[in-house]
């Protein structure tokens, strides 16, 4: 309508004023009934006809080609999805464009009706084509005649296969994790189907190792703790390398009962001092800000846990002071309730002579199937000297004491390592006499 309306606003101004003026002047040279053909042509009702009746000629002049408003041009259409006819049930098709760009050439105005058509149908006939490799034309239904078009590409190599099917097991796999809260964990999936049915060429299905149900973790609702259902459970078709094989499934979807839990447990935190203080120094008593941190993750990482142990270098440590200390996370550990923990520790003057005493030395970290033993009898017992105050010394015993050297990454052989103390008292400073022992690696009979 806004078109009409402009056309005769156009006619209007360019033929009806014009030629009205024209007739003025010719009229007004003549008598009377000139003056009464002036009066009849200017008024609004016989000049809103004469519009209309001119542009409504211009317009059959344009729609019958007699008239056109310019020279040819063209315009693009890209992106135009390709539709092909075919037996989807029995057949499955390769090689086949999903997309090409349509080339429109004729005059304007069919070139503006053809760009507000809301689809250019794009079609490739195969229903008559049996297994095998072909060549096929694809093809453009045109909506408007007088247009030329080409499509690009215009022509696409083909390979159809029989549609074949199989049934597989259904496993699950928790994606995106890592976007749930760090206090949650996904505890339990129950899949509605324990098998489907994948569907493709038979190359395709002998590639699948495995047909997963794609739980997505980031869209579950974490609010409650419990079980939730979850509709529309993605699927996919995995070969042995991990990639994604392309093939249909039946049902489509599944859904599952997901179960969100928080298991927590509390540790306690360890005073791991690591190095020694000065000459002459020693730790009377140490005493952390908070005893105890919540840690959030897996029943099988925590069932493991006790304690986290926190390293504290000692070198510099001379009078009593205030440490701000951070929680180290072990290792499978989401979250933790505590970041950072303050350590008190109060140093005083060693005030009594260090005791000694003879520790068994020992291996840990042995390889499987190995096993680890000093060369000799003098490298099975190390001394080792304890410092501290006196309180501190009267507590410790011989079999609070370990003397070992590390083995990990060891096989069999004889190897030099460095002999390393612990003890159950952190207050106390231990040091081995002997820096280093020999030990023997040999397979366990």
């Amino acid at each position: 309508m806004k078109i009409i309306n402009g056309i005769i606003r156009i006619i209007d101004k360019l033929i009806i004023l014009p030629i009205t003026k024209i007739i003025i002047k010719l009229t007004g040279k003549r008598d009377s009934s000139g003056k009464k053909f002036e009066a009849l042509l200017t008024k609004p009702p016989v000049l809103l006809f004469i519009s209309l009746f001119l542009a409504i000629a211009i317009f059959v002049l344009v729609d019958q080609k007699m008239l056109r408003f310019s020279d040819s041009s063209a315009e693009v259409f890209k992106n135009q999805q390709v539709q092909a006819i075919y037996n989807e049930e029995a057949y499955v098709v390769e090689g086949l464009p999903e997309t090409v760009d349509i080339t429109l050439i004729g005059n304007k105005a069919d070139l503006y009706i053809a760009k507000q058509s809301a689809e250019h149908a794009v079609t490739v006939d195969l229903s008559g084509l049996k297994p095998g490799t072909h060549k096929v034309n694809i093809e453009y239904t045109k909506g408007i005649n007088g247009i030329e078009y080409s499509v690009n590409p215009s022509v696409a190599t083909v390979i159809i296969y029989d549609k074949v099917s199989t049934t597989h097991k259904l496993d699950y796999d928790v994606i995106n994790e890592n976007k749930m809260d760090k206090k949650y964990v996904v505890d339990n999936v129950k899949l509605s189907n324990n098998e489907v049915t994948i569907r493709g060429a038979q190359y395709k299905l002998d590639e699948v190792t495995s047909v997963k149900a794609l739980i997505d973790a980031s869209k579950l609702d974490t609010s409650e703790l419990g079980t939730q259902n979850v509709n529309d459970v993605i699927l996919k078709a995995y070969d042995k390398d991990g990639n994604v094989v392309d093939v249909e499934f039946v049902p489509e979807s599944v859904s599952a009962e997901v179960t969100i839990a928080s298991p927590s447990k509390d540790l306690t935190l360890n005073f791991s001092p690591k190095g020694n203080l000065p000459f002459g120094k020693a730790i009377s008593s140490y005493s952390f800000s908070e005893n105890k941190v919540t840690a959030y993750g897996s029943n099988d990482i925590l069932k493991d846990l006790e304690g986290i142990d926190i390293d504290v270098n000692l070198s510099k440590i001379t009078s009593d002071t205030t440490l701000d200390l951070t929680i180290p996370k072990p290792s499978g550990i989401r979250s933790l309730s505590l970041s950072t923990v303050k350590l008190n520790l109060k140093i005083t003057d060693i005030d009594s002579e260090p005791s000694k005493y003879s520790v068994s030395l020992t291996g840990i970290n042995v390889g499987s199937g190995l096993v680890a033993q000093p060369v000799d009898e003098d490298n099975s017992v190390i001394e080792v000297e304890v410092n501290g105050t006196k309180e501190v010394l009267d507590t410790i015993k011989a079999e609070d004491i370990t003397a070992y050297v590390d083995l990990k990454g060891k096989g069999e052989g004889t190897y030099e390592l460095d002999v390393k103390v612990s003890g159950k008292n952190p207050l106390a400073i231990y040091e081995a006499k002997k820096k280093k022992a020999s030990i023997k690696v040999s397979k366990a009979r």
